[in-house]
């Protein structure tokens, strides 16, 4: 089995070390290279360090206080604690990759049954990307964090990107401060169902 693949951790502690920029590439390519439906790729990425960073953060903060406010997700509201604690990871981790769906439609709006089935292509063609690029950033030494809860503040993180299609998943990226254990796993046998006639 690929080491990567067994080495891989979610990263929440990072080192203030710079990540060079080729290294950061290396990531993008292989997110890029992820097979997706229809070859179409429905990918773009922001990468944010320094004051741009904080920036997006600031933006992102602000999201979460209008969450509280007037959710977005009112039946997630218990995890919003979690999206504050998964800002203040960010906020440490010297970059962070805001990924977005060029192809992507507003997450309120209803969708066709073509559309909805699209949309569903889509979403494993992006988690294709960003398994991709957490398996790319384990094999350069590096940690990440594939992080969903920036859902929590769609509104606000989507007008700071600029309205670039819909917004799907942000990775944070740095040299691990932490060397967490695996996670534990469902067996096989919970999971499998085999049918051979």
């Amino acid at each position: 089995m690929l080491s990567e693949i067994v080495n891989r951790r979610s990263i929440r502690a990072y080192l203030p070390t710079p990540v060079p920029r080729a290294d950061i590439e290396t990531v993008l390519r292989a997110g890029t290279l992820a097979p997706s439906s229809k070859n179409r790729q429905p990918w773009h990425f922001t990468v944010t360090m320094g004051a741009d960073k904080t920036a997006a953060l600031a933006a992102m903060t602000q999201g979460l206080a209008e969450e509280e406010r007037h959710p977005l997700l009112p039946e997630s509201a218990p995890f919003l604690s979690g999206a504050k604690r998964t800002l203040a990871v960010m906020e440490q981790a010297p970059v962070v990759i805001f990924i977005t769906n060029p192809l992507g439609r507003d997450p309120r709006r209803a969708l066709s049954t073509d559309e909805r089935v699209s949309e569903l292509c889509n979403a494993q063609s992006l988690g294709a990307c960003l398994e991709n690029m957490t398996l790319q950033a384990t094999a350069l030494g590096l940690g990440s964090l594939w992080i969903c809860d920036i859902y929590f503040a769609y509104d606000a993180l989507s007008e700071w990107l600029g309205g670039r299609g819909t917004l799907a998943a942000a990775m944070a990226l740095g040299r691990a401060a932490e060397t967490p254990p695996p996670r534990p796993r469902k067996p096989l046998a919970e999971l499998v169902e085999w049918r051979m006639t």
